[in-house]
């Protein structure tokens, strides 16, 4: 029986106290793309309904970054990477692992019950990056050497297309599914049969639009998602109906 588990790492632009000094004098930049993924939550809120299991966090990204490992040379922005290092190993412990560790457990959980998941991590991105047009509507980040994610990437954009022929859907775009990032970490922690993660890559402009373009995206993702696991939870239990 397949399983659908929602995450939404850069949900928002929160600083506990503590650490607001860090940030005095640039405060603005949190409300930038820098600071969160633009969206992003209301997006994993409106998808939320379709998965069996969903986690989020609002702490922002500029403090630490909960979609990079934990040795990554990124996982501290210029903001907090002056903190000694007893303040990092305490960030860690109250704002990286809880999220990280109750992911992680969730999908043990799963596949110690023999169930196969589909863990979808919901993001957003910038329309332009340094200068550059990003050429897309929405991005499935997948790892190619993983037949399941392969096959569920298409499937998903096929439905999408077929919903709307315009939206432009593209793979491994606009960043690498092999990259950094939790389902890169989870892959080396569970097989190819067990653990199938999809980023989900949504351009800011839909969300900064807003207006009815955005909701409509947002009930299509929701809607051809849930078809996706109708369909592949019936080819698991041998009905294809």
């Amino acid at each position: 029986m397949l399983r659908l588990l929602l995450t939404c790492e850069h949900g928002g632009n929160l600083i506990p106290p503590a650490y607001a000094p860090l940030f005095h004098g640039h405060e603005d930049v949190l409300e930038t793309h820098r600071g969160y993924d633009i969206g992003a939550l209301e997006l994993f809120n409106s998808i939320k309904p379709v998965a069996d299991v969903s986690f989020y966090a609002e702490t922002s990204r500029l403090l630490v970054e909960l979609n990079r490992s934990a040795n990554h040379a990124k996982l501290f922005s210029e903001f907090s990477n002056e903190l000694p290092k007893s303040e990092k190993d305490r960030l860690l412990e109250r704002h990286y692992k809880p999220y990280r560790e109750q992911v992680e457990q969730m999908v043990q959980d799963f596949v110690s019950a023999g169930r196969r998941l589909l863990h979808i991590a919901v993001h957003t991105f910038t329309p332009v990056l340094e200068g550059e047009e990003r050429k897309a509507d929405i991005g499935l980040l997948y790892d190619p050497k993983r037949p399941h994610e392969q096959a569920y990437s298409k499937q998903w954009k096929a439905a999408l297309n077929r919903a709307d022929k315009d939206l432009v859907v593209r793979f491994n775009y606009p960043y690498l599914g092999i990259s950094d990032g939790f389902p890169t970490y989870l892959r080396r922690k569970f097989t190819a049969n067990e653990y199938v993660g999809i980023e989900l890559e949504v351009n800011q402009r839909f969300p900064l639009d807003g207006g009815e373009k955005w909701q409509k995206l947002q009930a299509l993702l929701a809607g051809t998602l849930q078809e996706l696991v109708i369909r592949n939870r019936a080819e698991l239990s041998g009905d294809s109906r």
